[in-house]
């Protein structure tokens, strides 16, 4: 791979990480119970702050096309992982989005004509492999959640088919903007939802208020465009098995800052996502 692509792959793995860093804050610093709002006040004010650095707006089509990714990659979504993010551990909770590896390589070989590589569909399985290991109750805790599990599957195929989409839409559009304009668009779908089902937004107290700082900056704006950059410029295989950084962040700060344990058949599960990674990152797609 060359140099230029390493980069590119580099700067597009910022997104998986602070994504994977979100379940640890959100368990952590933000209030339970707010889902809709949480993804609201996160997603919207990244948003502006994208917005202002672009100074531009949808134009034709792009207007619906907004709504439609921003429902799929950002609105949606991010509910369903706050769901989620509440009801499971960190490490349990960032693997099952992992599995969107898998779906992002056929979505892309279908949708995008974007035949994968023999070593992306080897780091794939092995990643995959790995997720499967590490899916299993951590020893400090009992039977999963079955609504927070349903919360990450769905997102997971959300984001899924709205990253290719995007990809599919998107190849002339800056990543700056079709950041602001998915932000923006995903947030006006979920407010009124807020609005109607949770009443007034929550009230915050000093630790929300960091959390939020976090996830606005770090895990929103700058993970967003990272990602969108990502898209562009790299196979749709080399994207999506970058995402297994996600669950290897949230294991990560699951044990070393939330106390939880692992497994040693966790710990190797762990090992054979790392490896899948760094097999798949390093193989070009080959286009029909």
């Amino acid at each position: 791979m060359e140099d230029k692509s390493v980069r590119w792959v580099l700067l597009t793995a910022i997104a998986p990480i602070a994504w994977g860093s979100t379940y640890f804050v959100t368990r952590h610093l933000l209030p339970h119970d707010a889902a809709l709002w949480g993804a609201v006040i996160r997603c919207l004010p990244a948003g502006l702050l994208v917005l202002l650095v672009t100074r531009r707006l949808p134009r034709g089509s792009w207007w619906w096309r907004s709504f439609v990714l921003g429902t799929l990659t950002v609105g949606g979504l991010n509910t369903l992982v706050y769901i989620a993010a509440q009801r499971l551990p960190s490490s349990v909770a960032a693997t099952i989005m992992s599995t969107s590896t898998g779906v992002f390589l056929l979505l892309s070989w279908v949708m995008l004509r974007q035949r994968p590589a023999l070593r992306a569909v080897v780091g794939a399985a092995l990643g995959i492999l790995g997720v499967v290991v590490m899916l299993q109750p951590t020893e400090s805790g009992g039977a999963l959640d079955g609504w927070g599990i349903a919360a990450s599957v769905i997102a997971m195929l959300s984001s899924s088919l709205g990253f290719v989409l995007t990809r599919r839409w998107g190849a002339d559009i800056a990543p700056l903007s079709m950041t602001a304009w998915q932000l923006i668009a995903g947030s006006l779908v979920i407010l009124p939802v807020a609005v109607a089902v949770d009443g007034a937004p929550p009230t915050l107290d000093a630790s929300a208020l960091v959390g939020f700082a976090y996830v606005i900056v770090v895990a929103t704006a700058l993970a967003y465009t990272a990602w969108f950059s990502g898209l562009t410029r790299l196979p749709g295989a080399v994207v999506g098995i970058l995402g297994l950084l996600n669950p290897v962040t949230g294991v990560l700060l699951g044990v070393v800052l939330g106390g939880e344990s692992l497994t040693p058949l966790q710990v190797g599960g762990l090992v054979l996502v790392l490896v899948g990674v760094v097999v798949g990152a390093l193989a070009p797609a080959r286009r029909r």
